[in-house]
């Protein structure tokens, strides 16, 4: 009976904005207040990114076309390209929940997340990007993604991006989603390890072959996340590093099928003292993330499927090393009943995980609802089945960029 009022009263205030809202919005984020285009142009909805969004990204945050030397500061050096302005945009997004069951099950997230973000051209053909969260969760949570792209590197289809970023970037960008609910198996850990498919340092290599419609991209990252440096001002915990490929074959207009796999290593250092003095060894984790997916336009939908095996050697870094195999679905279906131009949105989404590390499983089905007040405003209303607990959340939230 509570879900069923809040439900309502969700519904009631959608139906009154879109009664009293008009129809364009007046503010725009960095990129649109600079070339003066709608947040459509690369968005549908916020954050989700069009094909044109994707290339925009692509080429440096640059529309080429439309650069002039009256928009940088030169001082006459040719090798200098500084923005006449400094591009900063904002993020603001805030949460109403109900979670059946927990300790607090009705709480306001308000902001649940608030971060700084800029992006734009250092030079030629050079990028930059990074976004810094003021707060997300009530706690500063620092920079996430930050890096620098070099686009068509040696007149080539190569693509070099150096920083910050999400392994699970080629396949899915958590941070375009839809939905409150996340894409669960990227952030997942496995006993004690450190490897997730979420942020980490390094190198990407991107590679586009247009004439047959093929994507590579490859990655070399540091595997232990983005924590912070040690006392000795190393970034890595461990003498290993992590490689991931991700390869994207285009079926037509309408469809790809893909696959991806990542290997590294970890280890947990282990000091001990003998008769001897002090003595120092490794306890080691091999972790191995493979498996397809698959992309599929079809009019006003769009699903993405994807099945990813983990198998780990040693987890919990113990003496007798048992392996771990951990398997996720993330399963999305997007509906825009009058596709980029739509107000209306309706976002479906699946997420199973097995392991057999039985802390990490999980099984969720979510439906959840988009509104467009204004094209850098939309509100939200979500409801998420935990599938596993029998328990149910629903969310009211608003998203918005200027």
């Amino acid at each position: 009976m509570r879900i069923q009022k809040m439900l309502l009263a969700a519904i009631i205030v959608i139906v009154l904005y879109q009664w009293l809202m008009p129809e364009d919005a007046a503010a725009i984020p960095a990129f649109a207040r600079r070339y003066k285009l709608s947040c459509s142009t690369c968005h549908a909805p916020i954050p989700k990114l069009k094909p044109y969004g994707d290339e925009f990204a692509g080429n440096g945050f640059i529309i080429k076309e439309n650069e002039n030397k009256r928009d940088y500061v030169s001082a006459g050096d040719d090798l200098l390209w500084l923005n006449k302005t400094f591009p900063i945009g904002v993020r603001f997004d805030a949460y109403a929940l109900y979670d059946q069951d927990q300790p607090v099950e009705r709480d306001l997230q308000t902001p649940w997340g608030l971060k700084l973000l800029s992006g734009g051209t250092l030079y030629k053909n050079i990028g930059y990007y990074f976004y810094f969260y003021m707060s997300e969760r009530g706690e500063v949570a620092g920079i996430e993604d930050a890096y620098i792209h070099f686009d068509n590197v040696f007149n080539t289809p190569l693509d070099i991006l150096v920083g910050q970023f999400q392994t699970s970037d080629p396949l899915m960008k958590r941070e375009l989603r839809l939905t409150f609910e996340d894409y669960a198996f990227y952030k997942t850990k496995i006993g004690e390890s450190r490897t997730t498919l979420t942020y980490d340092r390094g190198v990407m290599l991107m590679y586009g072959i247009e004439k047959t419609g093929t994507d590579i991209i490859g990655l070399i990252v540091n595997g232990n996340g983005k924590d912070e440096a040690g006392e000795d001002t190393k970034f890595d915990s461990d003498n290993f590093k992590n490689f991931g490929v991700r390869l994207s074959q285009g079926i037509g207009e309408f469809m790809s099928i893909g696959g991806y796999f990542y290997s590294g290593k970890e280890a947990e250092i282990l000091s001990s003292q003998t008769a001897s003095g002090d003595s120092i060894g490794l306890r080691r984790n091999e972790i191995t993330y493979w498996g397809p997916d698959v992309n599929l336009g079809l009019g006003p939908l769009e699903f993405t499927g994807q099945y990813l095996v983990r198998k780990d050697t040693n987890p919990h870094f113990a003496a007798d090393a048992k392996e771990v195999e951990s398997s996720g679905i993330i399963a999305e279906l997007i509906f825009a009943p009058q596709l980029d131009r739509s107000r209306f949105y309706v976002t479906a989404l699946y997420n199973k995980i097995e392991s057999d590390t039985k802390a990490a499983e999980y099984h969720t089905a979510t439906l959840s609802g988009t509104y467009l007040i204004a094209r850098n405003l939309r509100l939200m209303l979500e409801y998420r089945r935990d599938l596993k607990a029998d328990k149910n959340r629903l969310t009211f939230g608003l998203v918005s960029g200027y």
